[in-house]
């Protein structure tokens, strides 16, 4: 079993950046995969961006060029840095590990 806890959400204005980070309670170098998925108020979930353990990447393309997913396997977190947000990336962002969710940490892109 792995425990994810979100942190880093906040609130900010249009063209601003927030940097989420997603701890793991155990060691995740044998993690072929780590995701960020998001869901906004009255729409399902959706994923944002993916990670390998070899350090592949891959980004919805409503994010692409804007957002930077990463790994730091030493420390057991994973990270979303946020660049030019959008009121639309407005959504409670979710890191996943396999079949485990974290919490979620809110994000609001208003002025």
């Amino acid at each position: 079993q792995v425990q994810l806890v979100e942190s880093g959400g906040g609130s900010v204005q249009p063209g601003g950046s927030l940097r989420l980070s997603c701890a793991a309670s155990r060691h995740i170098r044998s993690f072929p995969y780590m995701a960020w998925h998001r869901q906004a108020p009255g729409k399902q979930r959706e994923l944002v961006a993916i990670i390998s353990n070899s350090a592949t990447t891959t980004y919805a393309d409503a994010v692409k060029g804007r957002f930077t997913i990463s790994r730091d396997n030493a420390k057991n977190t994973m990270y979303l840095q946020m660049n030019s947000l959008k009121p639309e990336d407005t959504a409670v962002y979710y890191c996943k590990i396999q079949q485990y969710w974290g919490q979620g940490t809110q994000v609001t892109v208003s002025s």
